[in-house]
Protein backbone atom coordinates (compact mmCIF):
# COMPACT_ATOMS: atom_id res chain seq x y z
CA UNK A 1 0.00 0.00 0.00
CA UNK A 2 2.81 2.38 0.88
CA UNK A 3 4.23 2.00 -2.64
CA UNK A 4 0.96 3.16 -4.17
CA UNK A 5 0.69 6.10 -1.78
CA UNK A 6 4.20 7.22 -2.69
CA UNK A 7 3.47 6.82 -6.38
CA UNK A 8 0.23 8.81 -6.12
CA UNK A 9 2.06 11.61 -4.33
CA UNK A 10 4.73 11.61 -7.00
CA UNK A 11 2.27 11.70 -9.86
CA UNK A 12 0.40 14.62 -8.31
CA UNK A 13 3.54 16.73 -8.37
CA UNK A 14 4.68 16.18 -11.94
CA UNK A 15 3.16 17.35 -15.17
CA UNK A 16 0.57 14.96 -16.53
CA UNK A 17 2.00 15.36 -20.03
CA UNK A 18 5.27 13.71 -19.03
CA UNK A 19 5.70 10.26 -20.55
CA UNK A 20 7.44 8.84 -17.50
CA UNK A 21 7.89 5.19 -16.60
CA UNK A 22 6.01 5.09 -13.29
CA UNK A 23 7.48 1.83 -12.01
CA UNK A 24 11.07 2.88 -12.73
CA UNK A 25 10.59 6.37 -11.30
CA UNK A 26 9.05 4.89 -8.15
CA UNK A 27 12.12 2.70 -7.74
CA UNK A 28 14.35 5.76 -8.01
CA UNK A 29 12.16 7.65 -5.54
CA UNK A 30 12.89 4.94 -2.99
CA UNK A 31 16.64 5.39 -3.45
CA UNK A 32 16.50 8.99 -2.16
CA UNK A 33 17.32 9.38 1.54
CA UNK A 34 17.88 12.10 4.11
CA UNK A 35 21.24 13.01 5.64
CA UNK A 36 21.03 14.41 9.16
CA UNK A 37 23.28 15.45 12.02
CA UNK A 38 23.45 17.85 14.96
CA UNK A 39 25.64 20.92 14.56
CA UNK A 40 27.81 22.50 17.26
CA UNK A 41 24.96 24.70 18.50
CA UNK A 42 22.64 21.74 18.92
CA UNK A 43 20.55 22.46 15.85
CA UNK A 44 19.70 19.81 13.29
CA UNK A 45 21.57 19.98 10.00
CA UNK A 46 19.99 18.15 7.11
CA UNK A 47 20.30 17.38 3.42
CA UNK A 48 19.51 14.66 0.92
CA UNK A 49 21.35 11.81 -0.73
CA UNK A 50 20.90 9.05 -3.29
CA UNK A 51 21.79 5.39 -2.84
CA UNK A 52 24.11 4.53 -5.75
CA UNK A 53 25.47 1.14 -4.68
CA UNK A 54 25.02 -1.36 -1.87
CA UNK A 55 25.46 0.59 1.40
CA UNK A 56 26.67 3.67 -0.52
CA UNK A 57 25.02 7.11 -0.65
CA UNK A 58 26.21 10.05 -2.73
CA UNK A 59 25.52 13.54 -1.41
CA UNK A 60 27.11 17.00 -1.10
CA UNK A 61 30.10 17.48 1.17
CA UNK A 62 28.89 20.89 2.35
CA UNK A 63 26.16 19.09 4.32
CA UNK A 64 28.86 17.74 6.67
CA UNK A 65 30.62 21.00 7.54
CA UNK A 66 28.98 21.49 10.92
CA UNK A 67 28.25 18.00 12.21
CA UNK A 68 30.52 15.42 13.83
CA UNK A 69 28.13 12.45 13.85
CA UNK A 70 25.86 12.45 10.78
CA UNK A 71 23.47 9.67 9.87
CA UNK A 72 21.28 8.49 7.00
CA UNK A 73 17.52 8.56 7.60
CA UNK A 74 14.36 7.27 5.96
CA UNK A 75 11.25 8.34 7.81
CA UNK A 76 11.82 7.43 11.46
CA UNK A 77 14.55 4.89 10.64
CA UNK A 78 18.18 5.94 11.06
CA UNK A 79 21.45 4.42 9.87
CA UNK A 80 24.85 5.39 11.26
CA UNK A 81 27.43 6.58 8.74
CA UNK A 82 30.64 4.54 9.05
CA UNK A 83 32.92 6.36 6.61
CA UNK A 84 33.11 8.84 3.76
CA UNK A 85 35.07 9.47 0.58
CA UNK A 86 35.22 13.20 -0.05
CA UNK A 87 35.84 15.26 -3.19
CA UNK A 88 35.69 18.63 -1.49
CA UNK A 89 36.40 20.75 -4.58
CA UNK A 90 33.55 19.17 -6.52
CA UNK A 91 31.36 19.06 -3.38
CA UNK A 92 30.60 15.36 -3.66
CA UNK A 93 30.82 12.88 -0.80
CA UNK A 94 30.19 9.13 -0.88
CA UNK A 95 29.17 7.80 2.53
CA UNK A 96 29.05 4.20 3.71
CA UNK A 97 26.31 2.90 6.00
CA UNK A 98 24.50 -0.41 6.44
CA UNK A 99 21.37 0.21 4.40
CA UNK A 100 18.41 -1.90 3.21
CA UNK A 101 17.77 0.26 0.14
CA UNK A 102 18.10 -0.57 -3.56
CA UNK A 103 20.45 1.73 -5.53
CA UNK A 104 19.17 4.06 -8.22
CA UNK A 105 20.07 3.12 -11.80
CA UNK A 106 22.94 5.28 -13.04
CA UNK A 107 22.40 7.32 -16.19
CA UNK A 108 24.69 9.69 -18.08
CA UNK A 109 24.75 13.47 -18.14
CA UNK A 110 26.67 13.43 -21.42
CA UNK A 111 23.68 12.08 -23.36
CA UNK A 112 21.01 14.51 -22.21
CA UNK A 113 19.47 17.08 -24.54
CA UNK A 114 18.40 20.67 -24.07
CA UNK A 115 14.67 20.70 -23.45
CA UNK A 116 14.66 17.12 -22.13
CA UNK A 117 12.13 16.57 -19.35
CA UNK A 118 13.56 15.57 -15.99
CA UNK A 119 12.57 15.09 -12.34
CA UNK A 120 14.24 16.42 -9.21
CA UNK A 121 13.62 14.25 -6.13
CA UNK A 122 14.80 15.28 -2.66
CA UNK A 123 13.92 16.38 0.85
CA UNK A 124 13.40 20.10 0.28
CA UNK A 125 12.91 21.98 3.56
CA UNK A 126 13.79 18.81 5.45
CA UNK A 127 10.40 17.13 4.98
CA UNK A 128 10.34 13.43 5.83
CA UNK A 129 8.88 12.28 2.50
CA UNK A 130 10.87 13.13 -0.64
CA UNK A 131 9.35 15.84 -2.81
CA UNK A 132 9.38 15.79 -6.59
CA UNK A 133 9.58 18.74 -8.97
CA UNK A 134 9.51 18.52 -12.73
CA UNK A 135 11.43 20.59 -15.24
CA UNK A 136 13.54 20.54 -18.36
CA UNK A 137 17.23 20.64 -19.13
CA UNK A 138 18.12 24.25 -19.90
CA UNK A 139 21.72 23.52 -20.89
CA UNK A 140 24.90 21.75 -19.80
CA UNK A 141 28.40 23.09 -19.20
CA UNK A 142 31.73 21.33 -19.75
CA UNK A 143 33.67 21.41 -16.49
CA UNK A 144 36.44 19.18 -15.11
CA UNK A 145 35.65 16.23 -17.33
CA UNK A 146 31.89 16.30 -16.78
CA UNK A 147 28.77 18.17 -17.80
CA UNK A 148 27.32 20.41 -15.09
CA UNK A 149 23.56 20.51 -15.61
CA UNK A 150 21.32 23.58 -15.41
CA UNK A 151 17.64 22.78 -15.30
CA UNK A 152 14.32 24.37 -14.43
CA UNK A 153 13.54 21.69 -11.81
CA UNK A 154 13.48 23.61 -8.53
CA UNK A 155 14.98 22.45 -5.25
CA UNK A 156 15.15 24.17 -1.87
CA UNK A 157 17.31 24.02 1.25
CA UNK A 158 17.41 20.43 2.44
CA UNK A 159 17.56 19.07 -1.10
CA UNK A 160 21.32 19.53 -1.42
CA UNK A 161 22.64 16.12 -2.42
CA UNK A 162 19.35 15.00 -3.94
CA UNK A 163 19.01 13.55 -7.42
CA UNK A 164 17.99 14.72 -10.85
CA UNK A 165 16.52 11.84 -12.88
CA UNK A 166 15.32 11.22 -16.42
CA UNK A 167 11.78 9.94 -16.99
CA UNK A 168 12.96 6.34 -16.79
CA UNK A 169 14.38 6.88 -13.33
CA UNK A 170 18.06 7.02 -14.28
CA UNK A 171 20.21 9.23 -12.04
CA UNK A 172 21.78 12.01 -14.12
CA UNK A 173 23.24 14.30 -11.47
CA UNK A 174 23.26 15.59 -7.91
CA UNK A 175 21.41 18.82 -7.06
CA UNK A 176 23.95 21.10 -5.43
CA UNK A 177 23.61 24.88 -5.79
CA UNK A 178 21.46 27.67 -7.18
CA UNK A 179 21.74 31.37 -7.82
CA UNK A 180 20.33 33.63 -5.08
CA UNK A 181 16.90 35.24 -5.32
CA UNK A 182 14.16 34.76 -7.89
CA UNK A 183 14.19 33.81 -10.67
CA UNK A 184 17.00 31.36 -9.99
CA UNK A 185 19.20 29.01 -11.98
CA UNK A 186 19.43 25.47 -10.56
CA UNK A 187 22.60 23.40 -11.02
CA UNK A 188 23.32 19.69 -10.67
CA UNK A 189 26.71 17.97 -10.66
CA UNK A 190 27.30 15.19 -13.22
CA UNK A 191 26.92 11.63 -12.01
CA UNK A 192 30.07 10.79 -14.01
CA UNK A 193 32.11 12.32 -11.18
CA UNK A 194 31.06 9.35 -9.04
CA UNK A 195 33.70 7.17 -10.77
CA UNK A 196 36.56 9.32 -9.46
CA UNK A 197 34.89 9.77 -6.08
CA UNK A 198 34.92 6.00 -5.55
CA UNK A 199 38.73 6.01 -5.89
CA UNK A 200 39.39 8.56 -3.14
CA UNK A 201 40.72 7.65 0.33
CA UNK A 202 38.26 6.50 2.97
CA UNK A 203 37.85 8.90 5.90
CA UNK A 204 36.12 8.34 9.23
CA UNK A 205 36.30 11.80 10.81
CA UNK A 206 33.66 14.51 10.56
CA UNK A 207 33.07 17.42 9.94
CA UNK A 208 34.17 17.58 6.30
CA UNK A 209 35.52 21.03 5.49
CA UNK A 210 36.89 22.68 2.36
CA UNK A 211 35.69 25.13 -0.28
CA UNK A 212 33.84 23.92 -3.37
CA UNK A 213 34.37 25.38 -6.84
CA UNK A 214 30.97 27.05 -6.83
CA UNK A 215 31.85 28.95 -3.63
CA UNK A 216 34.84 30.73 -5.14
CA UNK A 217 34.98 34.52 -5.38
CA UNK A 218 32.98 35.73 -8.37
CA UNK A 219 36.01 36.40 -10.57
CA UNK A 220 37.35 32.90 -9.89
CA UNK A 221 34.11 31.04 -10.53
CA UNK A 222 33.67 29.12 -13.79
CA UNK A 223 32.43 31.36 -16.60
CA UNK A 224 29.06 29.62 -16.67
CA UNK A 225 28.55 30.86 -13.11
CA UNK A 226 29.96 34.33 -13.71
CA UNK A 227 27.39 34.93 -16.44
CA UNK A 228 24.34 33.83 -14.45
CA UNK A 229 23.66 36.92 -12.33
CA UNK A 230 24.21 39.43 -15.18
CA UNK A 231 21.84 37.41 -17.36
CA UNK A 232 19.18 37.14 -14.64
CA UNK A 233 19.50 40.86 -13.89
CA UNK A 234 19.52 41.70 -17.61
CA UNK A 235 22.86 43.47 -17.23
CA UNK A 236 23.77 42.99 -20.88
CA UNK A 237 27.06 44.98 -20.90
CA UNK A 238 28.32 42.88 -17.99
CA UNK A 239 27.16 39.68 -19.68
CA UNK A 240 29.00 40.68 -22.86
CA UNK A 241 32.14 41.37 -20.82
CA UNK A 242 32.01 37.93 -19.18
CA UNK A 243 31.09 36.11 -22.39
CA UNK A 244 33.84 37.84 -24.37
CA UNK A 245 36.43 36.67 -21.87
CA UNK A 246 34.80 33.22 -21.88
CA UNK A 247 35.14 32.84 -25.65
CA UNK A 248 38.69 34.17 -25.61
CA UNK A 249 39.68 31.69 -22.92
CA UNK A 250 37.70 28.72 -24.25
CA UNK A 251 37.01 29.30 -27.97
CA UNK A 252 35.68 25.74 -28.33
CA UNK A 253 32.96 26.19 -25.70
CA UNK A 254 29.59 26.45 -27.43
CA UNK A 255 27.89 28.03 -24.41
CA UNK A 256 30.36 30.89 -24.27
CA UNK A 257 29.53 31.86 -27.87
CA UNK A 258 25.82 31.47 -27.18
CA UNK A 259 25.94 33.79 -24.17
CA UNK A 260 27.98 36.32 -26.15
CA UNK A 261 25.28 36.21 -28.81
CA UNK A 262 22.57 36.80 -26.20
CA UNK A 263 24.36 39.87 -24.88
CA UNK A 264 24.99 41.25 -28.36
CA UNK A 265 21.40 40.66 -29.44
CA UNK A 266 20.05 42.42 -26.35
CA UNK A 267 22.38 45.34 -27.05
CA UNK A 268 21.00 45.47 -30.62
CA UNK A 269 24.29 44.31 -32.15
CA UNK A 270 22.38 41.93 -34.39
CA UNK A 271 25.10 41.19 -36.95
CA UNK A 272 27.58 40.39 -34.18
CA UNK A 273 24.98 38.27 -32.40
CA UNK A 274 24.33 36.26 -35.54
CA UNK A 275 28.06 35.58 -35.92
CA UNK A 276 28.31 34.45 -32.30
CA UNK A 277 25.30 32.14 -32.59
CA UNK A 278 26.72 30.66 -35.79
CA UNK A 279 30.02 30.04 -34.02
CA UNK A 280 28.13 28.39 -31.16
CA UNK A 281 26.48 26.03 -33.65
CA UNK A 282 29.80 25.46 -35.43
CA UNK A 283 31.24 24.20 -32.14
CA UNK A 284 28.13 22.16 -31.28
CA UNK A 285 25.65 21.50 -34.07
CA UNK A 286 23.10 20.37 -31.46
CA UNK A 287 23.00 23.69 -29.61
CA UNK A 288 19.29 24.29 -30.09
CA UNK A 289 19.36 27.42 -27.94
CA UNK A 290 21.60 29.10 -30.51
CA UNK A 291 19.50 27.72 -33.37
CA UNK A 292 16.37 29.21 -31.81
CA UNK A 293 17.97 32.64 -31.67
CA UNK A 294 19.22 32.36 -35.25
CA UNK A 295 15.65 31.57 -36.24
CA UNK A 296 14.35 34.64 -34.43
CA UNK A 297 16.93 36.82 -36.20
CA UNK A 298 15.97 35.27 -39.54
CA UNK A 299 12.31 36.01 -38.85
CA UNK A 300 13.09 39.65 -38.06
CA UNK A 301 14.92 39.88 -41.37
CA UNK A 302 12.05 38.21 -43.25
CA UNK A 303 14.36 35.34 -44.23
CA UNK A 304 11.83 32.53 -44.65
CA UNK A 305 14.37 30.22 -46.30
CA UNK A 306 16.71 30.36 -43.29
CA UNK A 307 13.78 29.84 -40.92
CA UNK A 308 12.79 26.70 -42.81
CA UNK A 309 16.34 25.32 -42.83
CA UNK A 310 16.75 25.97 -39.11
CA UNK A 311 13.43 24.27 -38.41
CA UNK A 312 14.58 21.20 -40.35
CA UNK A 313 17.87 21.16 -38.45
CA UNK A 314 16.12 21.33 -35.08
CA UNK A 315 13.66 18.60 -36.13
CA UNK A 316 16.57 16.23 -36.75
CA UNK A 317 17.71 16.88 -33.17
CA UNK A 318 14.31 16.82 -31.45
CA UNK A 319 10.89 16.93 -33.10
CA UNK A 320 9.26 18.41 -30.00
CA UNK A 321 11.74 21.28 -30.01
CA UNK A 322 10.99 21.83 -33.71
CA UNK A 323 7.31 22.24 -32.83
CA UNK A 324 8.27 24.67 -30.08
CA UNK A 325 10.42 26.57 -32.58
CA UNK A 326 7.51 26.85 -35.02
CA UNK A 327 5.19 28.04 -32.27
CA UNK A 328 7.74 30.61 -31.10
CA UNK A 329 7.92 32.12 -34.57
CA UNK A 330 4.15 31.93 -35.09
CA UNK A 331 4.26 29.42 -37.93
CA UNK A 332 0.94 27.70 -38.57
CA UNK A 333 2.37 24.28 -39.40
CA UNK A 334 6.12 24.43 -39.96
CA UNK A 335 8.48 27.28 -40.72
Amino acid sequence: MRRFILLAALMSLVQSAMALDQAKVLKSLQSVVMIRGYNSSGGLAYGSGVVVAENKVITNCHIFRSTKSPWVARGEDTYEIDSVQADRWHDLCLVTAKLPFIPAPIGSSSNIKRGQEILSIGHSNGVLAPLTSSGVIKTTYHFDGGMVIRSSAKFLMGASGSGIFDLEGNLLGINTFKTPGRPAYFYSLPIEWLANLEKLPVETTFPITGKAFWEEDDNNKPFFMQMAIPEINQDWPKLMQVATKWTETYPKDTEGWYELGVAQEKLNKIDDAKKSYLQSVAVDANNTNALFRLGAIAQSAGDQDSMSKINSTIAKIDENLAKEFSEMLGCNIQC
